[in-house]
């Protein structure tokens, strides 16, 4: 029927520069199989279709030519709204455009998409064409039909044009295709559709941590010497069209300038690489160490040891890009502009600082009863000031006098018992007195007590590092300290982080550390049998088991769905790991102690109509509120579900998010703040 379409490359993505279509009519005029459509023989074209956020109205995405060459006119092009318009074939139909058919093209005869055509995306494009009818395709659905004049039957009709030449866009459109099919069989397009979709490469920001995002929405990263940068996490997602992880690739990472997009290059006065990636514990150069895509994402936990002020104060970008593969847009993605910034360490010592003293009985049950604080300034489990000099801003009625005799203060406490850190935790903690920079311990480090000492409550410093620490310190911390302290101290060191940081989710997710971690190793212990690893299958019915204890009552368990969910959130394939294990139950017991709160235990268990989906993830919560590509259902659906990318202690962890379509017609996501309280802990550590 016709010669194959021209696309190159053998991973089946090309330019639309390199698309060429040979359309032999001679073979379809007056036959052709199926013909559902009616109106004699006919072919389809299918293809799935990028185009970058740089098209605009006017732009002709694919000509047509006649046999022996001569002008170009459109066959498929952007019309007002970015709206794809479909015309008829020259050689086949009167209603033809001409050469002197022009933008917008509204005195000639075409098929337009009703929706706006999405930008930096893939949808898949088919054009249904016979002598009588043509119809536009998106993503499976019929979006336009009608009816036109076959040039075969009029009666001075010559048969000299007997082949049409489609061709990409020579223009300055850039846009990119795949999987491109040329048929004479009719009615298959939603067959072509639904088989081998195209992938893209994206980052999910909703997973971001250790980052603070200035009001100009640069991200302000801190960096340079080992003494002083922080690690930073990025999550990116390579998934295709339908929302199906990609399997068997790697991702690297790299720094770049964020005006020209050249790597940032480790200057002479530096040893290190501009950008390093923690694995395991142990620092690489990003560039050396791709990480593989487990269940379509990859976790990188960066730092930075290039400052901007060492490079004329440029603004730099992460570069994600997929090994193995020809370099195309939609396998690429940069993060939001960086500065990166050194935060010097301060030599004023703790002592010469006016003291906070703790606070009341009253004062912590207000802030019990979540009064009088809000969640202003916190943004990515930190608090944002503006003003480098002070830490954070507090009302002073919520607070007892402040003392400004120091040596009165020591004096009160010349006779308190001591905490005392090895060498590990003092790492976490820094082991200066001031709340400036620190390296970050590595997981095996511990608390310890020296002999004859007891332990008392945490200091000031220790409190207020916590309070400005990311989600993945604060839990170094706590896997540290909760084990060897005592719970008063414990609930001590909860009213204080929820007093100073005003909020109250943190002392939830302090309180139920030591629970949390007890009842983790207990159940590592059974999956194990004291091995490194065990396998899924094993470790699959004592989670149930245990998710289902701490749920009581409740007769809703983990479905298989649930437990692909949580195996995305271990990163683990048939097999797990201590490490693997851990990040799975860091999200599932703040979950689970959720779902043992009776509004929330009634809503999970109510089956006849699900309130709570269950475990889902926000790219499955976002399909569900779609009919089909980019039509959403109607305002008002929503899903409830446990956010995947929050996991103790994060303060948001166990809580629940609403997403719904809003009546703007997009899809919104909006934090519940339950404020659900601990009780699955000792009647001491209640108060």
């Amino acid at each position: 029927m016709a010669a194959a379409p021209g696309c190159g490359g053998g991973d089946g993505y090309c330019d639309l520069r390199d698309v060429r279509i040979e359309c032999d009519l001679g073979k379809v005029r007056g036959g052709g199989e199926g013909g559902e459509g009616g109106g004699g023989g006919g072919f389809t074209v299918c293809f799935w279709l990028y185009l970058s956020s740089s098209a605009r109205p006017s732009s002709v995405i694919l000509h047509q030519v006649a046999e022996g060459g001569g002008d170009k006119v459109p066959f498929l092009a952007l019309g007002e709204g970015n709206k794809l318009l479909l015309f008829p074939l020259l050689g086949f139909h009167r209603e033809a455009p001409t050469p002197d058919s022009s933008y917008p093209w509204t005195d000639i005869t075409n098929l337009t998409e009703v929706n706006e055509c999405p930008l930096d995306n893939w949808f898949h494009v088919g054009c249904e064409v016979t002598e009588n009818i043509m119809c536009l395709h998106i993503d499976g659905d019929l979006v336009a039909e009608t009816h036109l004049h076959s040039l075969y039957n009029e009666p001075d009709y010559q048969d000299d044009a007997n082949q049409i030449n489609l061709l990409g866009s020579m223009d300055n459109l850039e846009g990119y295709v795949y999987n491109m099919e040329l048929s004479c069989m009719l009615g298959t397009i939603q067959q072509q559709f639904a088989k081998n979709p195209p992938f893209k490469l994206s980052i999910d920001y909703s997973c971001s941590d250790g980052i603070e995002e200035g009001d100009d929405g640069i991200w302000n990263i801190v960096g340079g010497k080992a003494s002083c940068r922080r690690n930073f996490i990025l999550e990116v997602l390579l998934v295709d069209a339908f929302g199906e992880a990609a399997k068997d690739r790697e991702i690297v990472a790299s720094l770049v300038y964020a005006d020209n997009g050249a790597l940032v290059e480790k200057s002479r006065d530096d040893s290190e690489p501009p950008l390093l990636i923690s694995c395991d514990g142990i620092e690489y150069p990003a560039v050396s160490r791709p990480l593989p895509i487990i269940r379509g994402r990859a976790l990188f936990k960066l730092k930075i040891s290039q400052l901007s002020s060492k490079c004329d104060n440029k603004l730099f970008r992460i570069f994600f890009s997929t090994l193995g593969m020809k370099r195309y847009p939609f396998l690429e993605a940069y993060s939001k502009p960086i500065r990166c910034i050194s935060r010097n360490r301060t030599s004023r010592p703790l002592g010469s600082a006016k003291r906070i003293g703790s606070a009341s009985m009253d004062e912590i049950q207000s802030i019990n009863n979540c009064e009088g604080f809000g969640h202003n300034g916190k943004a990515n489990g930190r608090l944002q000031t503006h003003d480098p000099s002070s830490v954070v801003c507090f009302h002073p009625s919520k607070f007892s006098k402040i003392e400004d005799d120091v040596q009165k203060t020591a004096s009160q406490n010349k006779h308190a018992k001591k905490m005392v850190l090895d060498k590990g935790a003092q790492d976490v903690m820094g082991s200066d007195s001031t709340a400036s920079d620190y390296d970050s311990m590595d997981a095996g480090s511990s608390w310890s007590l020296s002999d004859g000492d007891e332990v008392e409550s945490f200091s000031d410093a220790e409190i207020f590092r916590y309070c400005l620490d990311g989600t993945h310190e604060r839990s170094k911390f706590l896997r540290a300290a909760a084990p060897s302290v005592n719970e008063d101290d414990l609930v001590k060191l909860a009213n204080q982080v929820s007093l100073y940081s005003g909020c109250t989710h943190h002392r939830n997710q302090i309180l139920m550390s030591k629970q949390l971690l007890q009842e983790g190793a207990d159940i590592w212990s059974i999956i194990s049998k004291n091995n490194e690893r065990a396998l899924w299958s094993s470790a699959v019915p004592e989670i149930k088991a245990k998710f289902l204890e701490i749920v009581h009552p409740s007769n809703r368990g983990l479905s298989e769905q649930d437990f692909e969910v949580l195996r995305g959130i271990a990163c683990c394939g048939d097999d797990i790991g201590r490490d693997e294990f851990d990040k799975l139950w860091s999200w599932l017991y703040p979950v689970a102690v959720a779902l043992s709160k009776d509004k929330i235990n009634r809503l999970w268990d109510f089956t006849a109509h699900r309130w709570i989906e269950g475990l889902i993830t926000l790219q499955e919560t976002e399909n569900a509120l779609r009919s089909s590509r980019e039509r959403l259902k109607k305002p008002g659906t929503f899903v409830l579900r446990f956010p995947t990318t929050r996991s103790w202690p994060h303060p948001d962890a166990g809580s629940l998010v609403v997403t719904y379509v809003g009546s703007d017609n997009s899809i919104h996501h909006r934090l519940l703040s339950l404020d659900v309280r601990v009780d699955r802990l000792p009647s001491s550590m209640q108060s």
